[in-house]
């Protein structure tokens, strides 16, 4: 599903009146996956994309969770959204596994971008969808004579194996950070935290869901959305237990499904992100990259190596010192999955300055937190972080 579109929204439209239309059990969520064609997933073990899905050829060997990421790749590199390959998609008689010219096409791209890679630079990533669709169905072949006089818009690289020379090391950087929301001390005594407050979907879809954040050091976290004013309308569940991840959401084919490979990986690093403290544990290989600018505001840039082949690229307000933006980057056969947290509104509970104001956005949605409560130290029972299901409050 594109992020950002009228298009998209219509369809997320849609595919939300179908969730409004059932109960909200477990029961019917099972059958509306195998009516999809989808497996429930394992407790023990993630299920594989051609194990969820009917008619998988292009990418098997993936798991679900990931299947999942690369549709947004396609989706965000052509412009797309789900009905422009799947057979009435956003209605209830969506058949995802139907062939279509545009489906047919599509695995002949990924088998195409591939080969390139292998064929021409020994495996590594470095063409993807987006290189060459850049938000079009077809790629434009003619320069236009505007963009070649004007001014060029650089976009930085993804990944930088070195720091820039002449600019802060990182630790320095990472170092004031931690001085500004509190200091060693203080963030070492940090142990969990909840939260409560409100949640936004993109262009006001998805709003007025209730939020429940619950986070234990070092890398237990679960974001729980509850649209209570919405019977019958699950709720949209981020849980990750330290080894086990799962993500719920009325909003995909899958329902309710357990994180593997980049997926899981991210899960992980958002939960021990969350404890300042173990910025410079967690991430390894440090470098710093070029300033940049974010709303008008310039910030230091710092990346490094988190679990897995993931890397998280963070920046820091250059005047406050604090943490504006994390952008992590998963894997896919086509092309790095990102996922972007954007963090502001610092206030000072008990001596410790937390983002009470932050935005998390992926391939495939983006929704908009403003908490009005938070509470630090306090008891969370190990279970607000199993599956999802076991989360819901029960109406």
């Amino acid at each position: 599903m594109k992020v950002g579109s009228a298009r998209t929204l219509a369809c997320a439209s849609a595919m939300a009146a179908i969730a409004l239309a059932g109960t909200g059990s477990v029961s019917r969520t099972l059958s509306a996956q195998s009516a999809a064609g989808v497996q429930p997933a394992s407790a023990t073990a993630p299920l594989l994309a051609e194990q969820a899905f009917k008619n998988i050829q292009a990418l098997k060997g993936i798991s679900a969770a990931d299947f999942m990421g690369t549709m947004g790749i396609m989706t965000a590199a052509l412009g797309f959204d789900c009905s422009e390959c799947h057979v009435a998609a956003g209605t209830d008689k969506v058949d995802w596994a139907a062939d279509t010219p545009r489906k047919v096409i599509a695995r002949r791209m990924v088998n195409m971008v591939v080969a390139i890679n292998q064929t021409n630079f020994s495996g590594r990533q470095l063409v993807t969808c987006w290189t060459c669709h850049r938000g079009r169905d077809k790629p434009v072949v003619t320069p236009s004579l505007d963009i070649v006089y004007g001014m060029p818009t650089l976009e930085p690289d993804d990944l930088v194996v070195a720091s820039v020379p002449g600019l802060p090391k990182p630790d320095e950087i990472i170092d004031k950070h931690i001085q500004a929301v509190g200091g060693e001390q203080r963030l070492a005594s940090l142990t969990s935290f909840t939260a409560t407050g409100t949640s936004i979907g993109f262009g006001g879809f998805g709003g007025g869901g209730a939020v429940q954040i619950y986070a234990k050091a070092p890398d237990q976290r679960s974001t729980i959305i509850e649209f209570k004013d919405t019977p019958g309308r699950d709720a949209s569940i981020r849980s990750f237990d330290g080894k086990i991840g799962w993500i719920k959401t009325p909003l995909t084919v899958l329902g309710e499904y357990q994180l593997s490979g980049s997926e899981l990986d991210g899960a992980r690093l958002d939960a021990e992100l969350a404890f300042p403290s173990q910025i410079k544990r967690v991430l390894t290989n440090l470098r710093t990259l070029q300033p940049a600018t974010i709303n008008d505001r310039e910030v230091n840039v710092v990346q490094g190596n988190g679990p897995g082949r993931l890397f998280a690229t963070l920046y820091f307000d250059k005047e406050t010192a604090l943490l504006a933006r994390v952008v992590r980057y998963g894997n896919s056969p086509i092309g790095r999955l990102p996922t972007q947290v954007d963090y502001a509104d610092y206030r000072d509970v008990t001596g410790i300055k937390l983002p009470f104001r932050f935005t998390f956005a992926w391939l495939d949605g983006r929704d908009a937190f403003q908490l009005n409560d938070v509470r630090i130290n306090v008891p969370i029972d190990a279970t607000r972080f199993g599956r999802p299901t076991s989360l819901e409050t029960k109406r």
